[in-house]
């Protein structure tokens, strides 16, 4: 009896061990910029759920993209690294130590991710890099439609890439960041209740194409006669194209505030079931919003990120600064953390650390508990990123690289090596250049840029992908 008596006591030790340790919900947008929500300043955009959470949240002013696009900053986020090698990556050859999601599972989670995986294939599926539950996601970064059939163009032509089980479970009607949220609710409802979970929801939207629920739409278009946007002209020159400076299109809004009414519906699960108290709740997006376009034409461009400058693609603050905010009702004090700097890549190694008190070393994200701790602020950090794959045709930008440190950032641009220098602190819509003003801060932030290209733009972080996706570009 001795040995059957043991197992006893490890299974009702496991049971209670288990029972402890926090869910987590992982809400992921997909180009919702940083003033995209009513909470941070926006006056059309109605989002009173996302507001309350961030209300409850420890919510970050200097939260920010590993990358201004979406398949490089989704691949720092969940590799904790910089995305240098700027594409897929190969998520399957990351070593077992160095998974995040692997090492939830081996401390007893059950898995979800539903929505834009954009990663990769084969072996570099989300079930293959340790999601035990798959719903709508693949190596597609966008719908054809967000309406059911959901792989077809308005103009009646297929996709280029298939997104998996939506459409197939799809009706005539169906809108598609509803069925997302239905599929993660669902996920939720049937978890083990002594098992805890991970799940993310990674939303297609507010991405491309721009569709809303016809009622949504009419709505903001009732809400625009409202406004009024005064001498703020409708576009304005930058870089390679324009940039818009309205938030103004109703069926971006109608998107928008879709996400947030299931957003709603999220929370309020976690509430009916009881466990709200115990999920660690993290809500974010992917990049800045879509706001430029480049010298090959007019695009449709659906909002801005005033004050903040540019837009997706750009290195500019618009490009890579994103709302976020963390919820843990009981052990996180709700606060605005406005000093930290904190990044996509940081995302896992946090939650690793605050669920499950384990760190994986060799990465370059860090666990900032502390800081949602209220022990320790991120004020004199220094962040680094590179652009060398830039869109002048589509977005507008230009190949470059940026660091920040402290209140400071610099700018350099690839092809011809100017160079700005802005204290976001004093100027956070990135106005007044102070390179000449002062050359000793801009030669110092340079060194540091230098240094650092110097230390990871080298092969063995750059070549990283697999045979069958050397050839592949980056989609998005």
């Amino acid at each position: 009896m001795k040995y059957p008596l043991l197992l006893l006591a490890f299974s009702i030790s496991f049971f209670v061990f288990s029972q402890n340790k926090p869910n987590i919900l992982i809400i992921h947008t997909d180009d919702l910029g940083y003033h995209d929500l009513s909470c941070t300043g926006s006056v059309l955009y109605n989002t009173p759920n996302i507001d309350k959470l961030a209300g409850a949240s420890v919510a970050f002013t200097n939260a920010y993209s590993s990358y201004p696009r979406c398949t490089p900053s989704r691949y720092g986020m969940m590799t904790g690294t910089y995305p240098v090698n700027e594409n897929k990556g190969h998520l399957g050859g990351l070593p077992e130590e160095k998974n995040f999601i692997k090492q939830f599972v081996s401390a007893g989670y059950n898995t979800s991710y539903v929505g834009k995986w954009h990663l990769g294939k084969g072996d570099s599926n989300p079930d293959k890099f340790g999601f035990s539950y798959i719903y709508a996601a693949g190596e597609a970064g966008g719908l054809g439609s967000r309406f059911y059939p959901f792989n077809t163009q308005k103009n009646g032509k297929p996709a280029k890439y298939h997104v998996p089980n939506i459409e197939e479970e799809g009706h005539t009607g169906d809108y598609a960041s509803d069925m997302l949220t239905d599929a993660t609710i669902d996920f939720i409802k049937k978890n083990p209740k002594n098992q805890p979970f991970l799940a993310v929801l990674a939303y297609y939207a507010v991405h491309t194409p721009i569709e809303a629920k016809a009622e949504d739409e009419a709505r903001n278009k009732a809400q625009l006669k409202t406004i009024n946007f005064g001498d703020t002209p409708e576009y304005i020159k930058e870089g390679e194209g324009r940039r818009k400076m309205r938030q103004d299109d109703p069926a971006y809004a109608g998107m928008v505030e879709n996400v947030d009414e299931n957003v709603g519906r999220l929370l309020k699960t976690l509430k009916d079931l009881g466990i709200d108290d115990n999920t660690i709740i993290v809500f974010s997006s992917d990049h800045g919003g879509l706001s430029n376009d480049g010298n090959k034409g007019f695009r449709h461009l659906a909002t801005t990120n005033l004050p903040l400058k540019a837009g997706k693609g750009h290195l500019y603050e618009g490009g890579i600064r994103v709302p976020l905010f963390i919820k843990w009702s009981g052990k996180l004090k709700p606060r605005q953390e406005k000093e930290s700097i904190v990044l996509g890549m940081d995302v896992f190694p946090t939650l690793l650390d605050l669920a499950i008190h384990r760190e994986i070393n060799g990465v370059d994200g860090k666990s900032y508990a502390s800081v949602l701790e209220g022990k320790d602020t991120w004020s004199d950090r220094t962040v680094f990123w590179i652009s060398r794959k830039a869109r002048p045709y589509s977005t507008g930008d230009s190949k470059a690289a940026a660091v920040r440190s402290g209140d400071y950032k610099l700018i350099q641009f690839l092809d011809d090596k100017a160079i700005e220098l802005y204290n976001l602190k004093e100027d956070v819509s990135e106005v007044h250049n102070l390179v000449d003003e002062e050359p000793e801060k801009a030669a110092q932030m340079l060194t540091l840029l230098k240094d650092w290209k110097k230390n990871y733009l080298v092969p063995e972080r750059l070549n990283v992908l697999n045979k069958t996706n050397k050839k592949s570009k980056q989609k998005d």
